[in-house]
């Protein structure tokens, strides 16, 4: 039996540099694999079963919700569900990769608690609520009513980075990609 791999959980709000940091991360030598969610949505556009998610209808994902299939999941609106099936982890796992994770605050929360000291749950903080809204205003793609609700949004869920191995600030992106490369192969070259 090889060396187990292990888990790196990131969440932030949106508009933080979550999706680029995670990136860059998978760019790297670090024998990195990117846990596909489920979702009960319908594909969108050139979306393909496997690769953006793991496309199940809303039965499905009820139906695996109540045999424990999950480790995490989230009903976004009424039958819109989003989860992180755990046979998903083991595949990757069984591999001898180590896992990356971008979800959710209250996922990431979930899948520390349930893999502990094998994961590591990073958290992407922008410098302040206002530069926040200044790079969703600059992305030019939401609505002012869209950019408001994701600013509240992200007001509550920076009230659970605490909970957090570890903050990491992404007020310079060369930075920040940086700190958290080092934290990261820290944490998967520790025995």
């Amino acid at each position: 039996m090889g060396k187990r791999g292990k888990l790196i959980i990131f969440s932030a709000p949106s508009g933080s540099g979550k999706s680029t940091i995670v990136n860059h991360l998978l760019s790297k030598e670090l024998n990195l694999e990117f846990s596909i969610s489920a979702t009960s949505r319908p594909p969108r556009g050139k979306e393909k079963n496997g690769v953006e998610y793991y496309f199940i209808t809303p039965d499905e994902f009820r139906e695996k919700i109540n045999k424990d299939e999950f480790l995490e999941y989230e009903e976004v609106y009424e039958g819109r569900y989003y989860g992180t099936l755990k046979s998903e982890v083991e595949r990757i796992l069984n591999k001898g990769h180590n896992v990356i994770f971008d979800v959710d605050v209250v996922g990431g929360i979930n899948i520390k608690k349930y893999y502990g000291d094998k994961a590591k749950s990073i958290f992407i903080q922008p410098p302040s609520i206002e530069c926040l809204r200044d790079r969703l205003i600059q992305r030019g793609t939401d609505s002012s009513e869209v950019i408001d609700c994701r600013v509240a949004k992200a007001e509550y869920e920076l009230s659970f980075a605490p909970q957090f191995d570890e903050i990491i600030i992404n007020d310079n992106l060369m930075e920040a990609k940086e700190k958290v490369y080092n934290s990261v192969v820290r944490f998967i070259e520790e025995n």
